[in-house]
């Protein structure tokens, strides 16, 4: 009996000694912030004083003559300055105690924080002391500093903390509850993390109690609530009275983890699903890139479109283009796909006799290696996508965007299963994130989840990276049918 009590003596301990770490370093912050803001100071205002420029053998300064003396400067700027860039930075969320910034997002603040803290300070003296600052270049060259010395010294409590969070000190003990498993994103997460230590799976309320006389536990993730379950009921109670934080998976939104966000009706919490970021001002901006790079792509590529109309109809004569109605946004209507002609005139025609030789059974694409309707200018173009520039003019009058989920043929789309349609939530494009992973080589389920990926993590950033992404794509001709 008394060696459970030690070991439970023991984890008790253990844990406090790891909530007391996080307040540790999250109260170590503050004065690391002062001492930073401190120093940046002081050191600028010796630097403005010897006129000595921030970068090596390089005079960009003038004689300084309108400095105020140094106690003055201290008392009267620097002491208040630096307290006011520690009051910004909590309210700015810079002093949290539990472990759940990673470096970058952290990284970001601090920036931030730096520029609006300058922006405080001249504001402060432009319509408070109704005067402009005395000395720009030590203002300027204490934002940079502070910046450089905040990130520095947070820099060296990140990495002590994470070597003591690598030999279990601070770690957060999970442990999962439920008929179902946790999910395997969720799953992989837990693992990696260094700030979580996952202790396994329970499928009993019972099991819990167990692990919880084992050693301490500070979150129970319960995998399948159901709030008229006398168990989960009972799980909420056990964990409010131990003093165990309690959380649940939500099922129905397990694969789409970036587009939730919890609103209220009144006083009552509500969990909300969101197709994609591609809403409000995300729209706008993407429509406001397709339109801009469309007209330059097209401008900078009408002598090659010109050149290609020639070789085509002197080849294969009339018509130059290939319109195919394709399936818009939402699914609900048809779009006429512009591309330079490949085929013979009559291909169309041919397709229904060919159906057998398609090599994608996968899903409801029709593919043919080597397609006998292709002709040998149309190989060319195919084998470096040439013949999809004309859809340029798709993507200036608005019928597909840059990038986005490759548009499909009508008789395709009606095979489609439910899930699969969710890629009509945004306008097709004329590449995509599954173009540029292997094109026509894709599985079409692969395809389909690279295309829902794209839209449920879009980003301007993410656009971009597609873009120069294609270029290598379609310079080396890989996965062109």
């Amino acid at each position: 009996m008394r060696a459970v009590q030690g070991k439970q003596l023991f984890h008790a301990l253990y844990s406090h000694y790891m909530k007391r770490s996080e307040i540790l370093f999250g109260i170590l912050r503050v004065p690391v912030d002062l001492l930073a803001a401190l120093g940046a100071l002081l050191l600028s205002y010796h630097l403005r004083a010897a006129n000595i420029d921030l970068i090596p053998n390089v005079q960009l300064l003038s004689q300084q003559s309108s400095l105020p003396p140094f106690d003055y400067y201290v008392l009267h700027f620097a002491l208040p300055a630096a307290v006011g860039y520690v009051l910004l930075s909590a309210a700015l969320r810079l002093y949290s105690l539990k472990t759940t910034l990673g470096p970058w997002r952290e990284l970001q603040r601090v920036l931030f924080t730096s520029i609006l803290w300058v922006a405080f300070v001249m504001a402060w003296f432009f319509l408070v002391q109704k005067q402009l600052f005395f000395s720009r270049a030590l203002l300027l060259q204490a934002t940079i500093l502070l910046t450089f010395f905040a990130l520095l010294l947070r820099a060296f409590i990140f990495l002590l903390q994470r070597q003591l969070l690598r030999r279990g000190i601070g770690q957060r003990t999970v442990l999962s509850c439920g008929a179902s498993l946790l999910p395997d994103a969720a799953l992989s997460e837990l693992k990696s993390d260094v700030r979580y230590r996952y202790l396994g799976h329970e499928s009993m309320n019972a099991g819990v109690a167990v692990r919880v006389l084992n050693g301490p536990i500070d979150l129970v993730l319960h995998t399948d609530p159901n709030p008229t379950s006398a168990a989960a009921v009972e799980l909420i109670d056990y964990c409010r009275s131990h003093q165990i934080g309690y959380a649940f998976v939500p099922p129905v939104f397990t694969d789409v983890p970036h587009q939730l966000s919890i609103g209220h009706l009144g006083l009552v919490p509500v969990l909300r699903f969101e197709p994609t970021p591609l809403d409000g001002w995300g729209r706008v901006l993407k429509r406001l890139l397709d339109f801009l790079l469309g007209v330059l792509l097209f401008f900078l590529l009408s002598p090659l479109l010109l050149v290609i109309s020639i070789l085509i109809l002197l080849t294969s004569g009339w018509p130059i283009l290939y319109v195919s109605t394709r399936v818009s946004q939402f699914g609900k209507t048809t779009i006429p796909l512009l591309k330079f002609r490949t085929m013979c005139r009559n291909a169309d025609q041919q397709k229904k006799d060919l159906v057998h030789l398609s090599h994608r059974n996968d899903g409801p694409l029709f593919k043919i290696k080597h397609d006998p309707r292709v002709t040998p200018l149309g190989r060319i173009l195919r084998r470096f996508s040439i013949d999809e520039l004309p859809q340029l003019l798709n993507v200036i009058v608005g019928h597909l965007s840059l990038i986005g989920p490759r548009p499909h043929l009508p008789e395709e789309v009606a095979k489609y299963a439910q899930a699969q349609r969710r890629v009509f939530t945004v306008r097709p494009g004329v590449t995509g994130l599954a173009q540029i992973s292997g094109r026509s080589n894709l599985a079409f389920d692969e395809e389909v989840k690279l295309d829902m990926r794209y839209i449920e993590d879009w980003s301007l950033g993410l656009d971009f990276w597609i873009l120069w992404r294609t270029f290598f794509v379609v310079l080396f001709g890989r996965g062109a049918d």
